[in-house]
């Protein structure tokens, strides 16, 4: 093989590990109930990242100091809505909806991103992308409603669906947010948003002690714990960077779009969830969606 086959061969093989252990992290969200609470689980995620991070990376974060000090407020707004407010909505979620409906949400993330790049840079929306955005939209309210037409018409979802819509979107506002990142390497960038990340659940985690609601880890808890800091916290984030720089961010990002196909398999596999009509026709329309409106960018 040679190397720039082995490149690619590699950089799928990063990729389909990455886009498993996000997909892992909706199910892990739904095995946490009742062994640790969300908010336990989103801030004792960053600080066992915080923990080791930052004690690695401490010459680099003391030499890229300035330019993270230049741009404080885009790293704390990006680390708050990307990394403490998505995965904490996610926890949330999985109170009251199922895994699988949480993994095909996220599969509309792309299309939220393109809104938001519309809204904020006026990146044009072509006849095409708009067509992809509304039959993204169509699987996510198909996916919320239970393909239950009653529920669209009164407008009674299930909370953790909404949960995880909104944060979904919060999710996007983070990608699009990242375009214009501060001139770093990726790993400094990452564990200046998770330091942000880290700091801003800790008032989170108090208002969960303070209301009585916190669950603190159980021997299962913990578990669920480790994979989410090791997995998608830390490989995943390297996996990523690594795949990226072997075949740039464009073809990188594409298999972003595995997320919503690996996490309704995970919570069949691992947590006996069933698939129901209404959830492959809303995976067809969501993928659909994101597959018409990428079309133009390739």
């Amino acid at each position: 093989m040679s190397l720039p086959q082995r490149a690619w061969a590699n950089a799928y093989l990063l990729l389909i590990l990455t886009t498993l252990m996000w997909g892992g992290n909706a199910v892990a969200s739904r095995m946490a109930v009742g062994h640790i609470s969300p908010m336990a689980l989103t801030s004792l995620r960053w600080v066992f990242v915080c923990a080791l991070l930052p004690f690695l990376l401490r010459r680099e974060l003391r030499q890229y100091a300035p330019v993270l000090l230049a741009h404080r407020w885009r790293i704390i707004l990006l680390g708050a809505l990307g990394f403490t407010a998505f995965n904490a909505l996610m926890y949330l979620a999985a109170y009251s909806t199922t895994a699988i409906n949480i993994g095909i949400l996220q599969g509309s993330i792309p299309v939220y991103v393109l809104i938001g790049a519309f809204l904020i840079y006026r990146t044009p929306i072509g006849w095409m992308q708009a067509l992809g955005v509304a039959v993204t939209i169509l699987g996510v309210l198909v996916t919320a409603s239970r393909g239950d037409v009653a529920t669209l018409a009164n407008f009674s979802f299930v909370p953790g669906d909404i949960w995880m819509i909104i944060g979904c979107v919060f999710y996007a506002g983070f990608t699009v947010g990242i375009r214009n990142r501060p001139a770093v390497p990726g790993l400094v960038f990452f564990t200046a948003m998770a330091i942000v990340a880290c700091i801003v659940s800790l008032p989170l985690l108090g208002l969960e002690i303070w209301s009585g609601s916190i669950i603190w880890p159980t021997a299962k808890g913990w578990l669920i714990l480790a994979f989410v800091v090791i997995g998608p916290s830390l490989l995943s984030q390297l996996f990523f960077m690594r795949a990226v720089e072997l075949i740039g961010p464009g073809r990188a990002g594409v298999f972003v779009n595995l997320v919503p196909v690996f996490a309704p398999l995970l919570a069949v596999l691992i947590i006996g969830e069933q698939l129901a009509l209404y959830h492959g026709l809303a995976l067809v329309l969501v993928l659909g969606g994101i597959w018409i409106a990428e079309r133009k960018l390739r």
